[in-house]
């Protein structure tokens, strides 16, 4: 798997650099070390590497590898504020979870049969660092049917990864939507209309 570099600069305190973001790296063997990176540099390699990639963190002592463990964003501005990341120890298996993505068209959407809802956004994994993907790729070209699935039992096999979910569990559906028709009002009859008035407006005149 590619290591995506990201300069880090080691905070003590200290106000942070102008257009930096702080965030602390934290795991089995590394004690919590606080730092600050440059924002729109690391949020452009978050957004075209994603959250499964290796990042190394360069420029403080010596180098660190680590996982996106968790950004915490500003509900308002949506920017970033905070990130967590995690050093896995070398040599050893770790668990994560990584995206999953949907490839392929589905007959029966091309079919007008229904559409494919993804059901699972991502998935637990456990492997050694070196073989962890930066996404699952499950192929719905298959999908034909309304009754259609994908289950984890379906997801490709990928070297040194083990999935940690039941082989059982729903990845993707096909929803078919039923459209309701709307019956056609029943048509009056204008005939039984005067009828039922004249006869209406007869009893009133004998009422009287």
């Amino acid at each position: 798997m590619t290591t995506t570099v990201v300069i880090a600069t080691r905070t003590a305190g200290t106000a942070l650099p102008e257009g930096h973001i702080p965030a602390v790296v934290y795991g089995p063997k590394q004690e919590p070390l606080s730092i600050s990176l440059e924002e729109k540099v690391f949020d452009k390699i978050r957004r075209e590497a994603g959250e499964s990639t290796i990042v190394e963190l360069s420029g403080l002592a010596e180098p660190i590898e680590v996982l996106i463990k968790d950004i915490d964003f500003d509900p308002v501005k949506l920017k970033m504020r905070h990130v967590d990341f995690y050093a896995f120890e070398r040599g050893k298996n770790m668990t994560t979870t990584v995206a999953i993505e949907l490839v392929g068209t589905a007959p029966a959407e091309k079919n007008n049969v229904g559409s494919v809802t993804k059901v699972m956004q991502e998935i637990t994994v456990t492997c050694r660092p070196s073989a962890l993907p930066s996404h699952i790729d499950v192929d719905i070209s298959g999908m034909e049917t309304a009754d259609s699935k994908v289950t984890v039992a379906d997801l490709p096999a990928l070297e040194g990864v083990v999935y940690d979910a039941e082989p059982d569990e729903t990845i993707a559906v096909v929803s078919v939507t039923k459209d309701e028709v709307d019956e056609d009002p029943a048509e009056v009859d204008m005939a039984e209309v005067a009828v039922a008035g004249e006869k209406k407006e007869t009893e009133e005149e004998k009422a009287a």
